[in-house]
């Protein structure tokens, strides 16, 4: 059962640090690029097979606009086949510290592993995206309260069924993420640390998933900067009936969605075109009017 959460207030953090930069954490969108080494990701699964590719690809998301590059070393598409320990820890490790070793942007390491999590750190990650909510490792938000470091918390329900939950998405959004959100304060993460995605693809259904894009705020507490990663998933393409390779434009679509409901991220493959797209999104709502 979920404990009810009541922390404090975070109207006074303007600020989130990640690695040596600071963010902030209302009034900008920023671009979080997405690293996958792994073979079997829906989209870019094995573009990135060895260390000398994936930095091709760092250093061409920089030139692009990127804010933050967000590694991961395990698919977690519709019937993905997880990885053991030992071959997500091969795939990540040796690609943070060479990032690490090159360039100043800051890292995010995208796991639900705290060993890995852990070892990330170590080798130079500064944020813990965690797709579980913290819940699928119970060790992983007292390392994250111990490290300090930000993360990001997305709404997932890991045992949800369709067929035995008939609840409205936004019930069962509020349930998991005040669940979240407690483990977090019993660990002792500041709130000033946490962001939150809304976690679209993942226990929900396409009406679901629509509802949710529409107004993440009110599916979620306001209080918190809000992170949105929808690159190119299916819910674009059930909406426009296109295949992940022509799911761009409705990608754009949603992150200026995204910049004009103020998130903090996007977390995107294609750096450049929702980089262009969110700052042009931004010049607009933050012109003068006379």
């Amino acid at each position: 059962m979920a404990v009810e959460y009541s922390g404090k207030k975070t109207e006074d953090h303007k600020y989130m640090k990640i690695g040596s930069r600071d963010f902030l954490r209302r009034g900008r969108t920023y671009i979080m690029g997405i690293l996958n080494l792994t073979p079997d990701s829906f989209y870019d699964g094995g573009w990135h097979a060895d260390k000398d590719a994936s930095l091709k690809c760092v250093r061409e998301m920089i030139d692009e606009g990127a804010d933050v590059i967000d590694v991961g070393g395990e698919s977690t598409r519709p019937g993905h086949t997880p990885v053991s320990l030992d071959e997500e820890l091969r795939r990540v490790i040796p690609v943070i510290e060479a990032v690490r070793a090159r360039y100043d942007i800051p890292v995010s390491v995208d796991t639900y592993k705290a060993e890995v999590a852990r070892l990330a750190l170590d080798a130079g990650a500064d944020l813990v995206n965690d797709i579980s909510g913290l819940t699928a490792d119970e060790t992983m938000a007292k390392l994250i309260a111990d490290r300090k470091v930000p993360c990001c918390i997305m709404h997932n329900d890991l045992k949800y069924d369709a067929a035995a939950d008939d609840r409205p998405i936004r019930r069962r959004m509020e349930y998991d993420i005040r669940h979240s959100l407690s483990l977090a304060k019993a660990a002792g993460i500041d709130d000033g640390q946490i962001i939150l995605d809304p976690g679209i693809g993942f226990a929900k259904s396409f009406e679901d998933n629509l509802k949710v894009l529409k107004d993440p705020d009110y599916m979620l507490p306001r209080d918190y900067p809000l992170l949105v990663a929808v690159s190119r998933k299916s819910v674009i393409g059930n909406a426009l009936d296109l295949p992940k390779e022509e799911r761009l434009e409705g990608t754009m679509a949603l992150s200026v969605m995204a910049a004009m409901r103020g998130a903090m991220f996007v977390r995107v493959h294609d750096v450049k075109e929702n980089y262009r797209a969110v700052r042009m999104t931004e010049a607009v709502y933050g012109c003068d009017q006379d």
